[in-house]
């Protein structure tokens, strides 16, 4: 039986990620070994966002509230890498949380991220183009409602000391003595 038939089989002659049935084909979950059980079955809408994440729609993605409780370990890392690459978005970082892969499965996907991130090592930049580092002092530019903790940081507010984040639109720190994330993009380098 070929690796198609295989995984045609596995998951019923659907995309193991969103469940459509046309346009089916089948993906190698890097590092693989060329094993049915390091591949999924995709639809064409899945492959090309996964292949060209310029495509990326995250509303199609919220199939993997489903997909990511599959019982194919290879299902589960792709499900994983796609909810990490798509986590800025808010709701993907939450299913992320709820999210359960055993060690082996864990080391399969993280292996992937590793040289995902190498290419997205962008760096954290201030309104003026500045490069930010771990522990500079920054200034609001504008005045920002802090959800949740009830004030507003002031402009010309002075951060010191701010944290880095995964997301390199981001920066954390501390405003009126609460840490809170802020966009790099309403701050400038002191």
């Amino acid at each position: 039986m070929s690796i198609e038939e295989t995984l045609q089989t596995r998951s019923g002659s659907k995309c193991e990620l969103c469940g459509a049935k046309d346009d089916l084909s089948v993906m190698e979950v890097t590092p693989s070994d060329g094993s049915a059980e390091q591949a999924i079955l995709v639809c064409i809408t899945c492959k090309s966002q996964i292949e060209d994440s310029a495509k990326m729609d995250s509303n199609h993605w919220r199939c993997l509230n489903d997909s990511m409780w599959s019982i194919v370990p290879a299902v589960q890392v792709m499900s994983y890498r796609l909810l990490h690459s798509l986590r800025s978005e808010g709701w993907p970082q939450d299913l992320l949380d709820m999210m359960y892969l055993d060690d082996e499965a864990k080391t399969w996907a993280d292996a992937g991220l590793v040289a995902e991130s190498d290419h997205d090592n962008e760096p954290t930049k201030d309104s003026n183009g500045t490069t930010l580092q771990e522990g500079d002092n920054v200034t609001l530019i504008k005045d920002l409602v802090v959800k949740g903790a009830n004030f507003t940081a002031k402009r010309g507010t002075v951060v010191r000391g701010i944290h880095l984040t995964d997301n390199p639109l981001h920066i954390e720190g501390k405003v009126n003595g609460t840490q809170i994330v802020l966009i790099s993009a309403f701050l400038k380098k002191a």
